[in-house]
């Protein structure tokens, strides 16, 4: 049964794609009620989705960039590692009486893949440096929520993708850094113009630093990103 008057998503016979909207028009997410924790699994299960094509994509593009093997090798890992994410996240909707499909998704991220698609540094600075990162400030409030209403499943769900998710951001912060070195530039100083010239709007806070300093990502970077230049 669901937990407030609005009944549950028809479930259909396999999963659809759902229908992309622009953020602007997405309906607010909440947590109330099992309606609103199954958006917000929803709405999670769609960021995993991409993350995969996103991790091979990085893999894959730049195939031909003369980086290390360990560069190929981290991107196959992150891949793997987000279809597992998605894979939990949508044994959780099945368990609501859903799947992912139901709901309408925002297309962002796919929006920040075409814009950094001929720039290998820019790609690493936007996706996990700067999208992937979010994630760390945002997860564990999620988490807290769904344990006070008592859906522990789904937090321990969360749990495991945040855990994976502080090393998808270390390694992308890692080869972020080795490319400006190698063409000598200036990591911090070019990740504020990247950011700026890729992503729209300002960084948002408050930032889980301990979660950040832990991939390797200091304040230096991102701090300076909360204001206007």
């Amino acid at each position: 049964m669901v937990a407030d008057d609005m009944a549950m998503p028809t479930r259909p016979a396999r999963p659809a794609k759902p229908e992309l909207l622009s953020h602007r028009d997405m309906p607010k997410r909440t947590f109330k009620g099992e309606r609103g924790r199954f958006a917000t699994l929803h709405a999670l299960a769609h960021i995993e989705l991409n993350a995969i094509d996103l991790a091979f994509d990085m893999a894959g593009r730049w195939a031909d960039a003369d980086m290390p093997r360990t560069f190929y090798d981290d991107w196959v890992k992150v891949g793997d590692e987000e279809a597992k994410h998605f894979l939990a996240l949508q044994t959780r909707l099945a368990a609501m009486e859903g799947t992912y499909g139901d709901l309408p998704a925002h297309n962002g991220l796919w929006e920040s893949a075409e814009e950094t698609r001929h720039d290998l540094v820019a790609r690493l600075a936007i996706v996990p440096m700067v999208l992937e990162a979010r994630g760390l400030d945002v997860t564990p409030g999620m988490i807290e929520k769904l344990k006070e209403a008592g859906d522990h499943e789904s937090a321990a769900v969360l749990t495991m993708i945040y855990t994976d998710e502080q090393q998808h951001v270390a390694a992308g912060t890692r080869w972020y850094t080795y490319l400006c070195a190698i063409r000598g530039l200036d990591a911090e100083l070019t990740f504020h113009h990247l950011v700026r010239k890729h992503f729209r709007g300002l960084l948002k806070q408050p930032f889980n630093t301990k979660a950040r300093e832990n991939a390797g990502l200091s304040g230096n970077f991102y701090l300076p990103l909360t204001t206007k230049p």
